[in-house]
């Protein structure tokens, strides 16, 4: 990996800089690497049309090559320059869901997109962020982005500048730093070159609202191992895991409560990523506590997530529990990454099982 030396830059998270983002744009038109907030997470950019900057990617995150990037675009326009065999599905899904968190999946245009940005397959998974710092960043540089999350692989995603910072400092050329997120988990991903439309990743956008258009639409969320090519980034078994063993805890909730209490008390360092409504459970165990907030509150839970996985680090716990949260909207992301924190093992009741 090329020696650099990160540059933070601070941007107005609502009207950003034209001069700074000029010089952010001018980086990723040299093969650098910008990291920027989206909606969603922080991203980890460089030119989509460049092989060479895409590589850059991989080996500054250490993620392996079979883990597939989004290309993110800031017009229709730049959506043939991206993919080819387009379907009148991906125009309407566009022009009702973007700008936002929706990414995808549609047939690769071999000629200007590399085959390391989908693991050497056919397809590529495509998006439009709504963040005024990623649009204006797209708009200068007018080339189509490739951007995973800006952390180590296999780490929490970034949600501020600062976690940014802290896992890929001199990998990285350049953090624009626009505060911190709005969404707090990644963009749904949504396949269209299957027989039905294919939800493969749940994010930002929820499959109730998918169903109002695409009444057909269908789930299939994958847990792969690194050696296994994705269509879609998120669907590593291991994935999200904060440096703690995590375990993750599904059932009735004062059943699951007893349980967390029992497992707790059997280690020095515990950590619970707390909802406000259980805080009474874990008073007076000397656990460390991060909170999530209320258990009602999907969205506060999604947006407090990755840096609640964080902060339980910096605590130095060597376990994190955490009870599962119900799987409808936002909270079927929340669910799925908490189980690839977890690595696939659920504790239902006072049973460990897997899923």
């Amino acid at each position: 990996m090329r020696a650099m030396r990160t540059q933070v830059i601070t941007v107005d998270p609502s009207e950003p800089q034209p001069a700074l983002i000029q010089l952010a744009a001018q980086k990723i038109l040299g093969g650098g690497l910008v990291a920027f907030p989206t909606e969603t997470v922080y991203g980890l950019g460089a030119n989509a049309l460049d092989g060479d900057a895409v590589n850059r990617i991989f080996t500054a995150k250490g993620r392996p090559s079979s883990d597939p990037l989004i290309v993110h675009i800031y017009s229709l326009d730049q959506l043939n320059q991206v993919a080819i065999e387009i379907p009148d599905l991906a125009h309407r899904l566009a022009e009702k869901f973007w700008s936002g968190p929706l990414t995808i999946v549609l047939q690769r245009n071999e000629k200007n997109i590399p085959a390391n940005i989908s693991a050497n397959l056919p397809t590529v998974a495509v998006r439009m962020p709504s963040h005024p710092i990623a649009l204006a960043l797209l708009r200068s540089a007018n080339v189509p982005i490739a951007a995973p999350s800006a952390n180590l692989f296999s780490h929490p995603s970034p949600t501020t500048a600062q976690h940014v910072l802290d896992d890929l400092k001199n990998r990285v050329d350049i953090i624009l730093d626009g505060g911190r997120v709005n969404i707090g988990v990644e963009s749904t991903v949504l396949d269209l070159t299957r027989d039905a439309p294919t939800v493969l990743r749940a994010g930002g956008t929820t499959i109730e609202d998918l169903r109002l258009m695409i009444p057909n639409v269908v789930m299939h969320a994958a847990y792969l191992s690194e050696d296994e090519s994705a269509a879609s980034p998120g669907m590593m078994i291991k994935h999200y895991s904060p440096q703690a063993k995590v375990l993750l805890f599904d059932g009735k909730r004062e059943s699951v409560l007893r349980s967390m209490v029992k497992e707790a008390r059997r280690h020095r360092r515990a950590g619970v990523l707390l909802f406000d409504e259980d805080e009474e459970a874990f008073e007076g165990l000397g656990v460390r506590l991060s909170r999530l907030g209320s258990e009602s509150n999907l969205e506060e839970i999604a947006n407090n997530l990755f840096s609640a996985m964080r902060e339980l680090d910096q605590k130095n716990v060597d376990v994190i529990l955490v009870r599962g949260v119900k799987r409808e909207g936002l909270g079927l992301a929340v669910w799925d990454r908490l189980l690839r924190a977890a690595e696939g093992r659920v504790i239902r009741d006072d049973l460990p099982g897997v899923v």
